[in-house]
């Protein structure tokens, strides 16, 4: 009986080595899970093939990921980039090649609006920060925060604004907002600052690399537990791991949960953490959904061809994935219900 699926070459893009690296072996193993189910499905009209390359955690990592995959591996589709800053360049060569680019992991807004080959399958700043005030706001009674966030990342910036504009919304105090950058180690005269204003919670926007130190730097420095810490997205299971004491009662405004009963989502972290030995993050949920809906969109196409890709992409509706009913806006960002998490004993816990 002959094979008459699409075959398609994609490449995929994320942190092999730098400081971002700690993902890596999770999204590889994200990417084999989902594309080892959709070739061995008998429903998938599609045989997909993966080529990755490492984004050495930088801007210009992630350009030369993007013009190898495209020039010389002559890829129509692109999972990546993983981080925020990243997107801008990249969206520009996937533009001016036509080639698709769907960003499983990057969030600040505003930036799948650069092209209509451009998607992300991750919620946005705009979309997660609003709603994780409301919820958190209504429980906790804060009238008087304070913010901190990474000033030379894409995300952590934007991020803060939308928190900033949020709490003012939503009547909240803004009584200092410190900043700091990537990978600085010292970050007392913030917390100094932080705790004389004497806040009722502090959030956090940053990059993986800097979040679980953030955390045991606070509460070292005499961030009280019973102040909440909380940060936008980046915290997943192994910075908790990695915070440890200093993580308990952090909440999280994200877009997946490992509870969560979404369709698959129980059968995606038992047979993740079967073959793997670990139990999944945040970052490999969101690739291993972006595998799944770039499926959907090449089977939708019936082409491997990028225009019909991206067109069929625009037009994903309600699709059942492990993050919830999917679908994409009209500028190619993600549309689903977000999340609030905090951490219970270590572990992530709905928060209610």
């Amino acid at each position: 009986m002959e094979d008459d699926r699409e075959e398609i070459l994609i490449g995929a893009v994320y942190p092999i080595t730098g400081r971002f690296s700690s993902a890596d072996s999770t999204i590889e193993y994200s990417i084999e899970l989902a594309v080892e189910e959709i070739n061995n499905s008998q429903d998938n009209g599609v045989n997909i093939w993966v080529i990755t390359e490492d984004d050495q955690s930088s801007v210009a990592g992630a350009v030369e990921a993007f013009n190898k995959l495209i020039h010389q591996d002559k890829v129509p589709v692109i999972l990546g980039p993983t981080s925020s800053s990243q997107v801008p360049e990249t969206s520009l060569i996937a533009h001016q090649n036509q080639v698709v680019a769907i960003s499983p992991t990057s969030a600040a807004s505003g930036l799948s609006a650069i092209s209509d080959f451009v998607f992300r399958t991750n919620l946005t700043t705009d979309v997660l920060i609003p709603n994780g005030v409301r919820v958190t706001q209504e429980k906790l009674g804060y009238q008087k925060v304070a913010t901190l966030f990474d000033d030379i990342d894409l995300f952590s910036e934007t991020s803060d604004a939308e928190l900033r504009k949020a709490l003012t919304d939503n009547g909240v105090e803004i009584l200092t907002t410190e900043s700091f950058q990537t990978e600085e180690t010292d970050l007392s005269a913030q917390f100094a600052r932080i705790t004389a204003s004497n806040p009722d919670a502090i959030f956090i926007s940053s990059t993986v690399a800097d979040v679980s130190n953030i955390l045991i730097q606070g509460r070292a420095l005499g961030v009280p537990s019973d102040i909440p810490f909380i940060v936008n997205l980046t915290l997943s299971r192994d910075l908790v791991e990695a915070a440890g004491d200093a993580a308990e009662g952090t909440i999280t405004f994200t877009s997946w949960g490992s509870t969560a009963e979404t369709p698959g989502n129980q059968a995606f972290v038992r047979n993740y953490s079967t073959k793997y030995g670990i139990e999944p993050s945040i970052w490999a949920a969101q690739f291993y959904t972006a595998v799944h809906i770039l499926a959907k969109g090449i089977a939708d196409a019936q082409s491997t061809d990028s225009a019909a890709i991206a067109a069929a992409l625009a037009e994903i509706r309600d699709f059942d994935t492990i993050l919830g009913k999917f679908s994409f806006n009209d500028v190619g960002d993600a549309v689903y219900d977000p999340i609030v998490l905090i951490v219970k004993d270590g572990e992530f816990e709905v928060f209610e």
